[in-house]
Formats: structure tokens, sequence, C-alpha cells
């Protein structure tokens, strides 16, 4: 029992970074109709970002742990929020109107090019980081034990969750977005800046997915520029199995997936983790095509 606690609290802040990287894939979707297949290179350069910001401010004096790691976060957001934006105005806002096969390509190039810029940039090498946060919280008389990074990652993502909801179904933002999925075009007509609604949705992506890569950061205190490819991949998955265009969806799809790797790993050996997961996700897809919280397009006529 005390090894399932543990796999479980492992499962659910792994869980949590895919969601927060699904979150990106499941608003871009949901509004433009097309997978941002660049988006685990944008929250790879979340991840260097905060490495690079806790050098610098390491360099500055600045020794405070909550201080630094507010800094980091400030500065992962903004600057994988400024990629985001250039990712939507040069790989898409020119195909909006293309074939769909026109951005897709367009997406995988983005993504195959930002992972040669960072290649570039800092190296092959991975790069390491030494704990920010030591300690760990014991439970059960010591039997199960969790770092406070991964208990961090768990409410944070909560907290985000709850916030970004409360932003899709109260703002004038969320409205608009809500009207761009329905239907772009009325939207347009009916005074919403169709143009800034996308870029602010990319941005919003781009936002989280940092806050994702610098969680990874700080669990596992390694990352290089690969890391980004497999994390998309992963959290594509989480999309999908959640129903794509749902952002509760999105974020169960992730904990589904981390909960699988977790348990897997845990009970049957981590060199086969992958391969259930995406088995899973084959037989949820047999029997309910639209994802687990997904709603069936209903084609307008």
């Amino acid at each position: 029992m005390d090894y399932f606690i543990q796999q479980l609290i492992n499962g659910l802040s792994l869980g949590a970074i895919y969601g927060l990287i699904a979150i990106g894939y499941t608003m871009v979707y949901g509004i433009i109709g097309m997978i941002n297949f660049a988006h685990g290179e944008i929250y790879m350069i979340g991840s260097f970002v905060a490495l690079i910001t806790f050098l610098a401010i390491g360099a500055l004096g600045i020794t405070w742990v909550p201080l630094a790691l507010l800094v980091m976060l400030l500065a992962s957001m903004l600057f994988t929020s400024v990629y985001g934006w250039t990712v939507e105005r040069i790989a898409y806002r020119p195909l909006r109107s293309s074939p769909r096969l026109a951005p897709l390509i367009s997406a995988i190039g983005m993504s195959i090019f930002l992972q040669n810029y960072i290649q570039l940039l800092q190296g092959a090498r991975s790069k390491p980081l030494q704990p920010i946060l030591p300690g760990n919280l014991t439970m059960m008389d010591g039997a199960v034990s969790v770092s406070y990074v991964r208990l961090a990652t768990i409410v944070i993502t909560l907290v985000l969750m709850v916030g970004f909801t409360m932003l899709i179904n109260r703002t004038s933002l969320g409205r608009a977005q809500r009207a761009c999925e329905q239907d772009k075009k009325m939207a347009g007509l009916l005074g919403v800046n169709v143009d800034r609604v996308i870029s602010l949705t990319f941005v919003m992506g781009a936002a989280l997915a940092a806050v994702a890569g610098m969680m990874v950061l700080l669990i596992y205190g390694v990352i290089d520029f690969y890391i980004g490819f497999l994390a998309g991949v992963k959290s594509f998955t989480a999309a999908v199995l959640g129903g794509v265009g749902s952002l509760p969806g999105a974020m169960l799809g992730g904990v589904v997936i981390g909960l699988i790797e977790a348990f897997w790993s845990g009970y049957v050996g981590s060199e086969w983790k992958d391969v259930a997961t995406f088995s899973i996700l084959v037989l949820v897809l047999i029997f309910r095509p639209t994802g687990l919280l997904g709603r069936p397009e209903i084609e307008k006529v």
C-alpha cells in the first residue's frame, strides 16, 4: 500500500506536467483547428530560460530561494510567451487559409528549427542543476516520501487550472476565445479581433508550457535540447486522450498518462511504459473516438 501511494503521487506530478503542456495543444486546436507541433519545443525553451535565469541571478548574488524561483518563473513565462507569439505569426497566420497540410508541415519545420536553434546556442550536452528545493515530506511513518517540488507541481497545476477555467468562463477574453472557437468569421463580424485572440491563445499556451518546463527542471535536475520532442508527443497524446478542444480533458488525459507511466514503471518495468501508454490510447479511441471528455464535431451547413 505504501508503494502504491508513492507511485500515485509520482504519477500525479508527472501527469500535471503533461496536462499543462497538453492545454496548449487543445487551446490552439479548439480555436484554429490545427495542431501546434512546435509546442513541445516551447516547453523545452521554458526549461532552458529557467536554468539560465537561475544562473544569472546566482551570479548577481540573489540567494533567497523564494525570490529566485519567482524570478525564474516570470522570466520563463515571459520569454516563452514571446516564442509562442512568434510561432503563431510566422508558422500559422500566413497559412491560416491554406489547406491544412501546409501549416502542419510549417509547424513541424518550426519544431526542428527550434531544436537545432537551442542546440547551437546551448550545446548538445545535458545541462544539470543542483536541487533548489531539497527535502521531502514523509508520510505513513516514513514509508512514503514526496519531494517538495513534486507537491508544488501538483498545487501549482491545480491553481492554474482553476485560474484558466475562470478566465475562459468569466472574462471578455474567454468569451472571445469561445466565440472564435465556434465561428471565427461571425466573431469577426461582431467586433472580435480574431487575430489578437489567436495570438493571445498561443501566448497563454506557451506560458503554461513554461511552467511545466521549469517544474521538470526542478524535479529531474537535468535538461537537454531534445526533451521537448518526447514530452510534446505524450502531451499531444494526453490532449487526444482527454478530448482535443477540452481543457479539463487535456488535464485529465495528462493525469491518466502520468499514472499509467508511474504504475507501469513501478510494477512492470520502465522499458514498456510508452507501449502501455499508447496501447491504452488506442483502446480508448476505438471505443470513444472523441476522447474521454471530447464532444463530437457537428458539421455546419
